[in-house]
C-alpha cells in the first residue's frame, strides 16, 4: 500500500460501511457579543445580522434539508490547513466520538492561534464562547484506526505535516467516500470523523438542539481552560 497515489479501484475494496453515532463538534459563538458592539438597538442588530448572513458565501448543498450548523463548515475556505483539508479549499465537518476530545481539538486550535499571532505575546489571553452539539456520522468510510489503515498511522498522526492525509482525503472524496475515521494526535485513542460531505451527517432539529452546551475557554501561549455556563463540567489543556 502506497502512501502518496491511491488507485481508486483499490479504495472501493478498502472502505466499510461505518457509522459514527452523537458525535461532538465545537464552533465558536463570539459573533453575537462581537457584533452587538457596533449597535444600539435589537433592531439594528437584527439588521446587522442580515447583512452579514447576505455576505457570507451560499449554503452547501445536501441531498436533504439539514441545520445550518451541519452545512456550515462546508460554505467556508479557511486560509490555514487542516488534517484533511488543505488551505483555501472547502472546510470539513469534524467530530469526536467524546466530548473530551472536542474539547481537546478546541483546546489546540486556540493555543496554536495565539502562537501563530505576531501581535500577541507572552501572557495574553483569549476568550471565547463556543457551542457544542452532536450529530451522526454515517455512510461510506475510511477507518484510519483499522487495518490495512493502520499501518501507516504514522502518516495519518503527523504532528505537522499533512501531505498524506491531504492527498488521501482527495482520494477518497473522488472515490465518493463519504467519511474518514481517525485517532485523535491530541486525545490519543479517541475516535475521530471528517465528514467529507454533509450528506454524510445526520440529526434533526430538535435532538441537535436537545445536545447543545454553551462553553466559555480562555486560552494562553500554553494553557487552555474551558467550562460549560452551566458550571458542570470543566476541561484543561497544556501545562
Amino acid at each position: 500500500m502506497k502512501a502518496q497515489t491511491w488507485d481508486l479501484a483499490w479504495l472501493e475494496t478498502h472502505c466499510v460501511d461505518l457509522g459514527m453515532e452523537n458525535a461532538w463538534r465545537g464552533v465558536e459563538t463570539q459573533y453575537i457579543a462581537a457584533s452587538m458592539k457596533l449597535v444600539d438597538s435589537l433592531e439594528e442588530q437584527a439588521l446587522l445580522e442580515q447583512l452579514l448572513e447576505s455576505s457570507k458565501p451560499p449554503a452547501a448543498q445536501s441531498a436533504t434539508a439539514q441545520h445550518y450548523l451541519l452545512l456550515s463548515p462546508f460554505r467556508y475556505f479557511p486560509q490555514h490547513s487542516s488534517r484533511f483539508r488543505p488551505a483555501q479549499q472547502s472546510g470539513l465537518w469534524y467530530g469526536s466520538s467524546t466530548l473530551s476530545g472536542a474539547c481537546s481539538e478546541i483546546a489546540y486550535w486556540r493555543m496554536r492561534f495565539i502562537q501563530d499571532s505576531a501581535g500577541l505575546v507572552a501572557g495574553d489571553e483569549l476568550l471565547t464562547e463556543h457551542t457544542f452539539y452532536q450529530a451522526c456520522v454515517r455512510g461510506r468510510a475510511i477507518n484510519l484506526m483499522a487495518a490495512p489503515w493502520v499501518q501507516l498511522s504514522h502518516l495519518w498522526k503527523h504532528a505537522s505535516d499533512y501531505s498524506a492525509t491531504h492527498q488521501l482525503a482527495a482520494a477518497a472524496t473522488a472515490a465518493s467516500i463519504d467519511w474518514i475515521q481517525y485517532e485523535s494526535v491530541r486525545a490519543p485513542s479517541c475516535a475521530l470523523a471528517a465528514a467529507l460531505t454533509p450528506d454524510a451527517l445526520f440529526a434533526d432539529d430538535a435532538a441537535l438542539e436537545q445536545s447543545r452546551q454553551e462553553w466559555i475557554c480562555k486560552a494562553t501561549r500554553d494553557k487552555v481552560m474551558m467550562i460549560n455556563k452551566r458550571g458542570t463540567e470543566r476541561f484543561e489543556w497544556g501545562e
